[in-house]
């Protein structure tokens, strides 16, 4: 007898009602809002199934990246897609053939930089509206090359790419063609006097300052001729603080005058740092405080996002009228199949998106995008990976993995997935590695979930047995009769130092010096501490506002020029930088540690020769981490016992084969499993290319 699938849970009905967007109709209330993936025109088959996985899950509407409407908005070395001329549209259209197959509509963010972009490949001189330039302090976004002020024939001209770009992207099959006003880009400078110093009829009163997005939205229209739906993509934070003579804010202003002209309104914050903010800094729905006043002024539907993953919290933005559809855009990476399983009234398979924005460090980085979550994204067509499907099992062995942290789990979960006989080993009396003592830090609760789904889908798996506070050393291994054997063992903080040639030296032992190993471990670390961090990520910060809470006086200390220098890639930095200082934490920038003794640290600049002393009573060292191998070298020194026990493999994974961040640990175990037994020829990575051009062709 089988049981019925489950039915969608009536509460959740309302997620999936169709909705008019002008002149075209989305299936449900779910919107896969435009977002960065690094796969532009150049991987245009990776795109398009990147794309596509989220229409088959479900997704009424799934909108592309960024796509500059001309060579005088060039975003390079970030990997921004182009829709200069005709030749583009045949890259295109594989995305919207792809997303139309399963139902969903496709959307297209048309985008123009202005000063916000150095046009580093194109070498056109950036337009702004006042030649006002974004001098940005990430290294990315620096450069030398200041924009012009635009004269009225630049206008339109900006208002001709646009209709140009948004014929070519129904010529490509998109039912939505985005007008994008937010972010800094040169729509959004027009709004902001910061930007917008003009005195003509483009500058001064809002009214006035709106016009360019009125005439861009009319071009829009104009060129689709009704065909396609019309978005307003907008950031109202910085305008929602400002205040207005006629309305509660700029932002009312700025909604009441456009309000009926788009067919939809996507809202959303200004900077990056706010609209896609860490769940170390920012709950799910943090938007609605900015954004809520949108719906009363427009009968239009209004999208927005939230980092959404409760469908809950879903249904409570449609009731009280804040949106009319879910935007997702790190929610669908973590989960392209959310919609999918709401509806079949299986929730509690959600892979939840956990707010780490490595998401969005694949973007800093103009690579493929990668999630702590989810390692299939990305790699659908490269690899030929699904989030929800993977191969039957090729053989009838047995796998033993040994450790049940983030690779142990994402292995013995794909494992058993496959069909195999797997046991997990876990020393401790619980599962999930550094998580268990990360996940009680300051802010990282949420990233909990990497263990509690996998904890979850784990224990429907009859196949998989667990065995905690199990320590097993190489002989027991050989006598349990296992046909693979995987060490998921993690790795460990070094007390190292670093050198002025940027790598980990020497060493400094005592009893006041430290490593995270010893905090979760439960050590008494006694005040004035001293974090010493060039690790870099979250690790260092994190620490120091958790013994800062303990009621410690902490200092960070840091060879690079910013705390936790690398967080700049998933907009943390900003709020790890308020945080500290909020804590009363002193930070000490371009600093080495050179020597340690007497309750008294020196310092020495990264730079120069120049000391300074701090007090210090105990020091933690935040920096390098090695593996913890010791019993995959056990084990592959005796291979004569290994043939005798019929063990074929031994692997290292994770931490244990090269120390990352939890994304590189659930990867590497995800990829074990993905190609145990597989064909070595058909393990090959796909190379993607951009389609011909006609000058390509003879």
């Amino acid at each position: 007898m089988t049981c019925p699938a489950p039915a969608r849970n009536p509460r959740y009905d309302v997620l999936f009602e169709p909705v008019k967007i002008g002149p075209v109709t989305a299936r449900n209330r779910f919107y896969a809002v435009p977002h960065a993936a690094g796969m532009t025109n150049s991987m245009p088959h990776m795109r398009a199934a990147f794309r596509e996985t989220k229409a088959e899950g479900g997704w009424g509407v799934v909108c592309s990246g960024y796509v500059s409407i001309d060579p005088s908005s060039d975003d390079t070395p970030l990997p921004c897609a182009t829709l200069w001329d005709d030749e583009d549209i045949r890259s295109h259209a594989l995305m919207t053939e792809a997303v139309h197959k399963h139902g969903a509509l496709a959307g297209v963010e048309l985008w123009h930089g202005g000063g916000s972009v150095m046009n580093r490949t194109s070498r056109v001189a950036p337009l702004s509206p006042s030649g006002t330039s974004w001098m940005a302090t990430h290294v990315n976004f620096m450069g030398n090359q200041r924009p012009r002020s635009m004269e009225p024939q630049d206008i339109r001209q900006v208002l001709d790419w646009q209709a140009q770009a948004a014929r070519r992207a129904q010529r490509a099959g998109f039912d939505i063609v985005y007008v994008y006003a937010g972010m800094g880009y040169l729509p959004y400078e027009f709004l902001l006097p910061d930007w917008n110093r003009r005195t003509d009829a483009y500058g001064g009163s809002v009214e006035n300052r709106v016009r360019f997005v009125r005439q861009l939205l009319e071009v829009t229209h104009e060129a689709v001729a009704g065909k396609c739906a019309v978005a307003l993509r907008i950031s109202l934070e910085e305008l929602r603080a400002r205040p207005s003579a006629v309305a509660p804010s700029e932002a009312h202003e700025v909604v009441g005058l456009l309000a009926q002209l788009p067919d939809l309104w996507d809202v959303k914050l200004d900077s990056s740092p706010t609209d896609c903010s860490p769940s170390r800094f920012s709950a799910e729905g943090s938007h609605e405080p900015v954004i809520e006043f949108v719906k009363k002024l427009t009968t239009r539907p209004v999208v927005g996002v939230g980092r959404f993953t409760s469908p809950d919290a879903m249904v409570g933005q449609i009731r009280r009228g804040v949106l009319d559809l879910i935007g997702g855009a790190r929610p669908s990476i973590a989960d392209p199949f959310l919609p999918r399983k709401i509806d079949q009234g299986r929730e509690q398979d959600i892979r939840e998106c956990i707010g780490c924005n490595i998401c969005i460090s694949s973007w800093h980085d103009s690579v493929p995008v990668r999630c702590t979550q989810n390692p299939t994204i990305g790699e659908e067509w490269r690899r030929g990976w699904h989030p929800e499907r993977i191969a039957p099992a090729a053989s009838d062995g047995s796998i033993l993995i040994i450790g049940a942290g983030p690779a142990g789990l994402e292995c013995a979960l794909s494992l058993g997935r496959r069909g195999y006989a797997v046991t997990v080993a876990e020393a401790a009396e619980d599962i999930g590695g550094r998580l268990r003592f990360e996940t009680r830090l300051p802010g990282l609760a949420g990233w909990g979930r990497v263990l509690d789904w996998r904890r979850g889908q784990l224990e429907q798996l009859p196949n998989v047995t667990l065995y905690r506070g199990n320590r097993l050393a190489a002989e027991d291994i050989l006598e349990l009769g296992n046909t693979h054997v995987v060490i998921a063992t993690g790795s460990r903080w070094a007390r190292l130092l670093y050198s002025p040639l940027e790598l980990p030296v020497g060493g400094l032992e005592g009893v006041n010096v430290y490593t995270p190993d010893d905090v979760a471990a439960g050590a008494a670390i006694e005040g004035p501490v001293v974090i010493y961090d060039f690790d870099n990520y979250y690790m260092g910060s994190v620490l120091a506002e958790h013994l800062a809470k303990s009621g410690q006086h902490v200092s960070y200390v840091t060879p690079a020029g910013h705390a936790s220098a690398w967080a700049v890639m998933t907009n943390e930095q900003p709020q790890i930088h308020r945080a500290l200082f909020t804590a009363g934490i002193a930070v000490h920038t371009l600093s080495r540690v050179a020597n340690f003794e007497s309750e008294e640290l020196t310092l020495v600049n990264q730079f120069t020769t120049a000391e300074r002393r701090l007090p210090c009573r105990s020091l933690l060292i935040v920096g390098a981490r090695t593996a913890n191998d010791s019993l995959h070298g056990a084990l592959c020194a005796r291979p004569d016992d290994l043939r005798r026990a019929g063990i074929i493999s031994v692997t290292r994974i994770g931490d244990a084969a090269a120390p990352g961040a939890i994304v590189h640990a659930v990867y590497s175990g995800h990829r074990y499993a993905r190609e145990l037994d597989a064909d070595r020829a058909n393990l090959t990575c796909r190379r993607d290319a951009p389609l011909a051009t006609m000058a390509d062709r003879p």
